[in-house]
C-alpha cells in the first residue's frame, strides 16, 4: 500500500545514449535528482540485466534513512526492502502524503488549518509511535554488532551462551515453542491462501506462480508471508534443537 511508481522517460547513467548522443537527444539523462531514478542506478549497479529501462515503471518505497538524508537518498525496491528487513519511513508518508488532503476535508468542521493540524495530529491518540530499528546498511548502523536475545524478554544473551533464551526464561521454553508453532501455522495458512489466489488468477491450480507483477498488491503480500514463514520456521528449528 505505500509502494510509489513513477515512469523512466529517460535513461539513467552517464547522459549519452547508445547512439552517442549528447544530453538534448531523446535518450538523454535525467538532470534532477528523483527518487525513482537514483533506485534505478541503484538497481542497475546491483543487477544490470533486472534493472528497470527507459518506458519502464518503478515501483519504490521512501525507507529509513541517516538523519537529514533527501527523499531520493532514502528511496528503495519493495521487495529489497522486504528482504532486508529496510523500516519504511512512515514520517515521510504522514506529512508528504496523508496529512495536507486530511487537513483540506476536516478543515470545515474545525474551523481553520492550525485547528485542524492541532487536533489530528496531536493528543492522546498519537502518544503510542512505532519506531522501527534503523537498517544496518545505514549511517552508524553499519557499525552496530547485531547480537543474540532472548526469544521470550528480548534481553541480550551473554557471550557465548548457546541457548535461545536467557536463564529467567528457560522454563518458559515450552510455551515458547507452542507460540512459535501456532505463529507459523497461522503463515503457513495465510501463505497458501495468496499462492491459492494467484494460481486461480493465472487460470490453474496445478502449476508455479511465474507472476511477477509488481503493480499487484496480492504480489507483495506473498512475499512477505513467505519471508516470514522462514523467519518462524528458524526460531522453530533452534527450539526444537533443545
Amino acid at each position: 500500500m505505500l509502494v510509489i511508481t513513477k515512469g523512466l522517460s529517460k535513461k539513467v547513467g552517464d547522459g549519452e545514449n547508445e547512439d552517442g548522443g549528447d544530453k538534448n537527444s531523446k535518450a538523454a539523462t535525467y538532470n534532477a535528482n528523483l527518487p525513482h531514478v537514483k533506485l534505478a542506478e541503484k538497481m542497475k549497479k546491483r543487477d544490470a540485466a533486472s534493472a528497470p529501462n527507459v518506458g519502464d515503471r518503478v515501483q519504490y518505497v521512501v525507507v529509513k534513512g541517516a538523519k537529514g538524508s533527501k527523499t531520493y537518498e532514502k528511496s528503495e525496491d519493495p521487495i529489497y526492502a522486504l528482504e532486508h528487513n529496510i523500516p519504511i519511513d512512515f514520517m515521510y508518508y504522514i506529512e508528504n502524503q496523508i496529512k495536507l488532503p486530511l487537513i483540506r476535508i476536516f478543515e470545515p468542521i474545525f474551523g481553520d488549518s492550525k485547528k485542524t493540524e492541532l487536533n489530528l495530529f496531536s493528543g492522546e491518540h498519537t502518544r503510542n509511535i512505532y519506531v522501527p530499528k534503523m537498517a544496518t546498511a545505514t549511517g552508524l548502523g553499519r557499525f552496530a554488532v547485531v547480537k543474540e536475545s532472548c526469544m521470550s524478554c528480548k534481553n541480550v544473551l551473554e557471550k557465548g551462551c548457546q541457548d535461545v533464551v536467557c536463564a529467567k526464561c528457560e522454563h518458559k521454553k515450552k510455551d515458547i515453542f507452542i507460540e512459535r508453532r501456532l505463529e507459523l501455522n497461522q503463515a503457513e495458512k495465510i501463505y497458501g491462501d495468496l499462492w491459492v489466489q494467484c494460481q486461480r488468477c493465472q487460470l490453474s491450480l496445478h502449476q508455479d506462480i511465474l507472476c511477477t507483477s509488481r503493480d499487484c498488491p496480492i504480489f507483495y503480500r506473498r512475499i512477505k508471508a513467505k519471508k516470514n514463514i522462514e523467519e518462524l520456521y528458524d526460531q522453530v528449528f533452534k527450539l526444537q534443537e533443545w
